[in-house]
């Protein structure tokens, strides 16, 4: 049997689709309504996504020249593998017993550490402590401490693996040293960042695959920062290490591979994935505009002579604190594993999985481990890590790639245009901007434009927070010399969730759970799904939800929300049906409880001349609408 002629005539029955006729079909099906107001997605980054992509949308694209491991790292900076380091973070209280905590955990899947470690306790018998026993030359490990102290531990760092006498070839790891984050997050401006890290790259040298300057862009993230605005302040915040340290004389290729990115992950799946392959193209350039010259160790060598892998990104990636929330806390899991996905996907180098629990307490064994594993599945039964950019060639991510890309580089461009990314940060721009997003997100979180499962939309009903209180950011490093005076302004770190809660939190503590009941009546589809739409939307304040199957009367509907005590009665019905049933129900009602309408119908206006104040549907503020009724029934 000639099964390449069989499937040869299988295709041949199927006729190729041009792009004209499938828009003609669109059209059509539209019946005469605006394409481009229906179908078109204009994203929060400025630019418009189409409802398809095909072939033609590929042509004139450069990155679909791109290979992986090769310049510009579009795909990537491997060739064989899409490997990532699982990272687990750990805030070192005490050096012995964060050893044994890393040596358990080196055992189940963690192949990179990070240390928070106290800057007052540094010294070498605290370092051989912390890492007693650890195979270096086998696992990525990444320090943290107070900015002064960064030069000291870098010194003890050498020293310990000098001791050891480990191949340096084979260490790899980070110290997080972050002139610019801390003017972010704090607003401390304070030593000399290019004496500080001359010195810290002159003390790390004997550890040569260790990388120093970092790019905390997860901070913009987890301030609410917009995709684009992530990536463009991030190389602007990364060039401004290049264009300052080469500028002292520190060689080109030298700063760029101590540059290490932190990026965070988002819940835009695929915006994500475009994020990453955009960062390591645009950044490949920003470096090889520098014409940084190769290394001794480096035979990476472009058409010109320059270094090649000095271009290339070192990335690591955190999930989003930004849109974790305190009640229905365990979808935070969903939203982690996606981030996780689209991480992977678009080819980091390593990630943390932040635990789910981490918006209302310290993370327990149980939530760090399903943190690990989160990662560990994508591996080992998902094989994330077998293949590299898999979004490779889709009309669809190549063109966002390209779309984030320019909205990115034009924002870098800006921001060098005005003097570079440290007299954005002192002039207080960057925070502005992304202050800005983040009440625009807020706003959108408050209106269901943007949907926080559990927490704005679908809420458990039953729920309650109990002992869990929202985390708050400590200003500063502490110590009595520390004070929260700021040199410049800060980001706004309050996540999208934090007013849905405050108000959920403020029903539960008055002791008041309002009772809202639907009285469903009329049109059986229309009372089903308003009486659905509006338990879910009173929910969201915490308030107890009574649904019903429908009454013949409103007279029958209001007894019976009496008899349940109810604080609450919601009318539940079709736009039509409102003219006949609201205003009477309104009257039998007589004051006893609030009472509210379910839809925007045309006889809105005669309602309202009833005397009826409340209608919910989807074109409220559905947070601004809650708060009014909390000030109402909680008083």
């Amino acid at each position: 049997m000639n099964y390449g002629r069989q499937k040869e005539k299988l295709f041949s029955d199927f006729s190729p689709v041009s792009t004209e006729q499938w828009m003609e079909k669109v059209t059509a099906d539209l019946k005469g309504a605006d394409f481009e107001k229906k179908l078109v997605w204009k994203t929060n980054e400025g630019f418009k996504v189409k409802p398809f992509y095909r072939m033609e949308d590929l042509e004139g694209l450069k990155t679909t020249d791109a290979l992986p491991g090769e310049f510009p790292y579009l795909r990537g900076t491997k060739k064989n593998n899409n490997e990532w380091l699982v990272r687990q973070e750990i805030k070192v209280e005490c050096p012995k017993e964060a050893n044994a905590k890393a040596l358990d955990i080196l055992n189940k899947g963690i192949d990179s550490l990070s240390f928070h470690v106290k800057a007052k306790e540094l010294n070498a018998e605290y370092i051989e402590t912390l890492l007693n026993d650890i195979q270096a030359e086998c696992v990525e490990l990444n320090f943290s401490t107070c900015q002064g102290h960064v030069v000291e531990l870098a010194n003890l760092l050498v020293a310990y693996f000098q001791k050891k006498d480990y191949d340096v070839k084979k260490l790899k790891g980070s110290i997080n040293y972050d002139f610019f984050n801390k003017m972010l997050t704090r607003g401390k401006e304070k030593g000399d960042m290019i004496q500080t890290a001359k010195a810290l790259i002159e003390a790390i040298q004997p550890l040569p695959f260790y990388r120093v300057l970092n790019v905390n862009a997860i901070s913009l993230n987890n301030a609410g920062a917009y995709i684009s605005q992530e990536l463009g302040y991030a190389l602007a915040w990364g060039n401004e290490y290049m264009n300052q340290l080469t500028d002292a004389g520190i060689p080109s290729a030298v700063v760029a591979k101590k540059i290490k990115f932190n990026f965070g992950i988002s819940s835009n799946y695929f915006l994500e994935i475009a994020k990453f392959r955009a960062a390591r193209m645009l950044w490949a350039n920003i470096v090889a505009s520098y014409n940084p010259e190769c290394l001794r160790d480096c035979d990476n060598k472009g058409a010109n002579g320059e270094c090649r892998c000095a271009a290339k990104m070192a990335v690591h990636a955190e999930t989003s604190t930004f849109n974790l929330t305190l009640f229905d806390a365990h979808v935070n899991l969903l939203r982690t594993q996606t981030e996780a996905m689209s991480a992977a996907l678009g080819g980091v180098d390593s990630m943390t999985v932040v635990p789910f629990d981490k918006a209302y307490s310290t993370p327990d064994e149980f939530s760090e481990r399903l943190a690990r594993n989160q990662q560990l599945l994508l591996k080992e039964e998902s094989h994330f890590d077998k293949v590299i950019d898999p979004a490779a060639g889709s009309y669809y991510i190549e063109n966002l790639t390209v779309s984030i890309a320019k909205q990115a580089w034009e924002l870098f461009l800006a921001v060098e245009e005005a003097g570079g990314f440290y007299a954005a940060l002192k002039a207080g721009t960057v925070q502005a901007a992304v202050n800005e997003s983040n009440k625009a997100r807020h706003k959108a979180v408050a209106q269901r434009r943007e949907v926080l499962l559990g927490t704005n939309q679908f809420p458990n009903f039953n729920e309650k927070a109990g002992d869990k209180k929202p985390v708050e950011a400590k200003c500063c490093c502490g110590g009595k010399d520390h004070t929260c005076e700021k040199d410049v302004d800060t980001l706004v770190f309050d996540r999208a969730a934090s007013e849905f809660e405050a108000l959920r939190l403020e029903t539960e503590a008055s002791g008041k759970r309002p009772k809202a009941f639907m009285l469903t009546i009329g049109n059986l589809a229309m009372r089903q799904a308003r009486a659905q739409y509006s338990c879910n939307f009173l929910a969201c304040a915490g308030y107890e939800v009574v649904d019903n199957l429908g009454f013949e009367t409103v007279e029958a509907g209001v007894e019976a929300a009496m008899a349940a005590k109810a604080d609450i009665v919601v009318i539940c019905s079709s736009d039509d049906e409102y003219a006949e049933y609201a205003i009477p129900a309104f009257k039998a009602l007589n004051g006893r409880a609030m009472f509210i309408v379910a839809g925007a119908p045309a006889c809105m206006d005669e309602l309202k001349a009833a005397g009826i104040e409340n209608f919910i549907h989807v074109r409220v503020n559905v947070l601004d609408t809650l708060k009014e009724f909390n000030a109402k029934l909680l008083k």
